[in-house]
């Protein structure tokens, strides 16, 4: 039951990070892409209807997270309670960001509300990168289990650790750059006009940034983390998953220029896909490594609720999942399709 529940909280990160992905990758594209507020506007209708729907799957991911693994939920929420903090108001900033600028139209309330939007969006971007940096690298867990983490110290991913460091900007970086890639492909999936233009443009010149990055976060992990290495040698089974992740990079590459726009966007959400699972994967059976000593951290099995309420969980899981599938797939279906500018413009 620990394998099981260990790979659905991973794959329900997996799905809030490929759906709510693109409304923090459009949030920061638009500031590059639009050159007015009617594009701006735009931009925002193909995200507004299905960006609160997105978000559900971190709620519900979280709620998970609690009921299977209460251990590690307690543990890391209290470790992480600065930047926890600061998500926070991130997520309350880009709410109240989408839905105060059309309140009144002035030349400068609009703007300064796109603005916030789109740097709330890079803010909780880089943030949920650090955080996935920090529990590659491992936290400081004590002999009780505990661990508290300042937001820096000397900047180093060994020793006295930090929740910032140069490892874990690094994959901070990385997660920006690769959710703006993966928003700015979104815009041009559901735009017309100069903005799709500009986005296919952006997206193409983006790549191949996007693809040293990526490299480069491959090696300092694996450097970073034996564990990485060690899991991928013995079950060299799981190298399917970052194989997904550079079949959806070169699906990016070679389907950007084509009439099909959906084709390099959903070659985006493989490449997100590839990377989340080769993370879980070879992290595995670690939910939270220990940079003090390896045999303190916390795996599936020691973090892991008894089996009764794992399997009244399950009853509710699956009902709630189902009911939460269903909605993405309506919500998705019902608000496709291509956006002018001024549609829908109050």
């Amino acid at each position: 039951m620990a394998e099981f529940w260990y790979w659905v909280v991973a794959a329900m990160i997996t799905i809030y990070v490929i759906l709510d992905g693109y409304d923090l990758g459009a949030g920061m594209a638009q500031l590059v892409l639009c050159k007015s507020p009617g594009e701006r506007h735009q931009v925002l209708e193909t995200i507004h209807p299905l960006w609160d729907g997105n978000e559900v799957w971190l709620v519900a991911g979280g709620t998970t997270l609690f009921f299977a693994f209460p251990k590690l939920y307690a543990i890391s929420f209290s470790g992480f309670y600065l930047p926890l903090m600061i998500v926070l108001w991130l997520l309350i900033l880009r709410g109240i960001s989408i839905e105060f600028r059309n309140q009144i139209n002035s030349c400068a309330w609009q703007p300064f509300w796109d603005t916030l939007f789109g740097a709330a969006s890079a803010g909780l971007a880089l943030f949920f990168g650090t955080a996935l940096g920090n529990v590659v690298r491992g936290v400081p867990l004590d002999s009780s289990g505990q661990f508290f983490l300042p937001l820096w110290t000397h900047l180093s991913p060994t020793a006295d650790v930090g929740i910032i460091d140069w490892y874990t900007i690094s994959i901070g970086v990385a997660a920006c750059l690769t959710l703006l890639m993966h928003g700015t492909l979104w815009i041009s999936h559901r735009t017309k006009g100069e903005v799709e233009i500009r986005a296919t443009s952006f997206a193409r010149r983006l790549w191949p940034v996007l693809l040293a990055v990526t490299i480069a976060i491959t090696f300092l992990s694996f450097h970073i983390q034996n564990h990485l290495f060690t899991r991928f040698t013995e079950r060299p089974w799981g190298l399917i998953f970052p194989l997904l992740g550079f079949c959806g990079l070169i699906g990016i590459r070679l389907w950007n220029s084509t009439t099909a726009s959906w084709k390099p966007f959903a070659s985006s959400c493989l490449f997100i896909l590839g990377l989340m699972t080769s993370a879980a994967f070879g992290l595995f059976p670690y939910v939270l490594p220990s940079t003090s000593d390896t045999g303190m951290g916390l795996t599936a099995q020691n973090a892991v609720a008894p089996a009764g309420g794992l399997q009244i969980g399950l009853y509710w899981f699956i009902p709630g999942i189902t009911l939460a599938v269903l909605y993405s797939v309506y919500a998705h279906t019902r608000f496709s399709g291509k956006i002018s500018i001024g549609e829908h413009e109050p």
